[in-house]
C-alpha cells in the first residue's frame, strides 16, 4: 500500500475538524426542526398554510435521518471517543471498541444515509404532484427502501463465516493503532465489500433521481426555484459518487496513516454538502417562503381569499 508517515496531530486536528462541521450540521438540524413545527403550529389556524404543511411530516424524517447519520459518525472518530465518551462511561475493551466501527458501518452506510437520500428523492418527486401521498406508507416505503442494503450491511460485517473466502481489505472494519505498551486506540476503516454495496445503491438511486429531476425540471417554469434544483442536483451528483470513490482510495492505506485521515475527511465532506444544501433547499427555504406567504396579506392571508400554490421546494 501506499506509505504516509503518521502524524497524530494531523489526524487529531482532522478529527476535530469533523466534529466541527458534525456540531454544525446538528445546529443547522435543531434549526430546520424549529422551522417545520412552527409552520406545524401555525398552520393550525391559517387555512392558506395548512396546503404549505402538507409535506411536514416527510421534512422532519429527513432532518431525522441526517441528524442521526451525523451523531453515527462521531462513533468512529478516536478523538470523540477518548475525549467525550470515555470520561463518562468505562474504557472500552478493544473488541467494544471494535463492535462500535462495525455499528458505525451498519447505521450510517446500511441506514441513516440511504435514508436521508431516498427521503431528499422523495422530496423532490413529489413536488409535481398534485396531491400529496398519505404520510403512513411513504415514510414505510421510505424505510423498505433502505432494508435491503442494510441488511447486506449487517450480514457482512457482523458474520464472521460470510468473510473467509474474501482479502482482509474487502471486510477490514477496524484496525489496532499500538501508541504504546499502555494505550491501544481502535480505528475504523471501510471495508470494499460495504463500499461495493453502498455503490450498487448509490447506483440506483442517482439514476432515480436524475429521472425524477428532469421530470420536476420540465414542470418549474420559476428561474428562482429552478437554480433550486439544479444547485440540489448539483451537489447530489457531485458529492454521492466522490463520496464512493474516496471509500474505495481508503482501502489503500491502513487507518493509522494521515491519508487514509485526509480521505476520510473528503468523503465526509461530499455527503456532508448533500445533506446541508437538501436541508436548505427542500426544509428551510421552502418554509420561509411559505410563511412569508401566509403573512404576506396582513390579516387576511387567515382567511378566505386564494393561497399561492406550494410545489414542495417553495411558492409559486
Amino acid at each position: 500500500m501506499f506509505f504516509f508517515p503518521t502524524l497524530p496531530v494531523l489526524g487529531s486536528a482532522i478529527d476535530f475538524a469533523t466534529i466541527s462541521f458534525i456540531a454544525a450540521l446538528l445546529l443547522l438540524s435543531l434549526f430546520s426542526i424549529c422551522f417545520i413545527f412552527r409552520l406545524r403550529f401555525k398552520s393550525r389556524g391559517c387555512r392558506h398554510l395548512q396546503n404549505f404543511n402538507s409535506l411536514w411530516t416527510f421534512r422532519f424524517v429527513f432532518v431525522f435521518f441526517i441528524m442521526f447519520w451525523a451523531l453515527t459518525e462521531l462513533l468512529r472518530l478516536p478523538l470523540f471517543r477518548r475525549r467525550y465518551y470515555f470520561p463518562l462511561l468505562p474504557q472500552l475493551t478493544v473488541p467494544q471498541q471494535a463492535n462500535l466501527c462495525k455499528v458505525h458501518l451498519v447505521l450510517s452506510l446500511g441506514f441513516f444515509e440511504p435514508g436521508f437520500l431516498v427521503t431528499l428523492l422523495f422530496l423532490l418527486d413529489v413536488s409535481v404532484k398534485q396531491t400529496t401521498p398519505t404520510s403512513f406508507f411513504s415514510v414505510l416505503f421510505v424505510l423498505t427502501s433502505c432494508l435491503p442494503i442494510f441488511l447486506l450491511q449487517v450480514y457482512f460485517v457482523f458474520f464472521p463465516d460470510s468473510k473467509v473466502r474474501f482479502p482482509e481489505l474487502f471486510h477490514r472494519s477496524w484496525f489496532v493503532s499500538w501508541h504504546n505498551h499502555d494505550h491501544t486506540t481502535v480505528l475504523c476503516a471501510y471495508p470494499l465489500l460495504s463500499t461495493i454495496f453502498f455503490s450498487i445503491f448509490g447506483a440506483f438511486f442517482t439514476l432515480s433521481f436524475l429521472l425524477s429531476f428532469w421530470r420536476v425540471v420540465s414542470h418549474v417554469i420559476n428561474k428562482a426555484l429552478r437554480v433550486r434544483i439544479f444547485a440540489l442536483a448539483l451537489t447530489v451528483i457531485i458529492g454521492l459518487p466522490l463520496q464512493i470513490l474516496f471509500m474505495g482510495l481508503s482501502v489503500f492505506w491502513t487507518p493509522d496513516r494521515t491519508a487514509f485521515d485526509g480521505v476520510a475527511l473528503l468523503l465526509f465532506l461530499s455527503i456532508f454538502m448533500c445533506a446541508v444544501v437538501g436541508e436548505g433547499i427542500l426544509v428551510i427555504k421552502p418554509i420561509a417562503d411559505s410563511l412569508a406567504a401566509g403573512e404576506g396579506g396582513v390579516g387576511e392571508s387567515c382567511r378566505g381569499s386564494s393561497p399561492p400554490v406550494e410545489d414542495g421546494l417553495g411558492t409559486v
